[in-house]
């Protein structure tokens, strides 16, 4: 159950709240569900850490939004985004709840998650493709002569 979800995450994660929108609205009929955190956003603070044992330090803060989505059966999922997307922070945690349910995991992981998972896939495929399209390879030319 975990291993799914944390799937599922990765990939609403990675996707904009505009193309997930349309396919959690097309699941029929949404369950009964209320905001138990409105969606918010706020400051994070962000630790680095040089090399993988030095000594951590505050690098910065970050903008992260949050939500809490409880459905009527009790299900709570929960969202949080890099960012200000609220709107998206509110799908993820909805889309967290649903994946939980023994009635609607399989709709969302057929109708929401495996089309955006494709789409993704697609998108990675084709800057990969730029990229390598941009590869250099560099060799080492040696001279035959001698220099004494």
């Amino acid at each position: 159950m975990q291993e799914k979800r944390r799937a599922a995450m990765a990939v609403l994660a990675a996707c904009e709240a505009a193309e997930i929108a349309p396919l959690v609205e097309a699941l029929d009929p949404l369950p009964a569900h209320t905001d138990m955190r409105a969606p918010e956003s706020g400051l994070v603070m962000v630790r680095g850490r040089i090399g993988g044992d030095g000594a951590g330090f505050n690098l910065g803060e970050a903008t992260v939004s949050r939500a809490v989505v409880r459905l009527a059966g009790g299900e709570m999922g929960f969202g949080y985004v890099l960012g200000r997307d609220r709107t998206k922070a509110r799908l993820i945690a909805l889309c967290d709840a649903l994946v939980q349910t023994k009635a609607y995991a399989e709709a969302v992981e057929r109708e929401v998650i495996a089309p955006l998972r494709e789409q993704l896939l697609a998108k990675r495929d084709g800057w990969a493709r730029q990229v390598a399209a941009t590869k250099v390879d560099f060799f080492t030319l040696v001279r035959g002569e001698d220099s004494a």
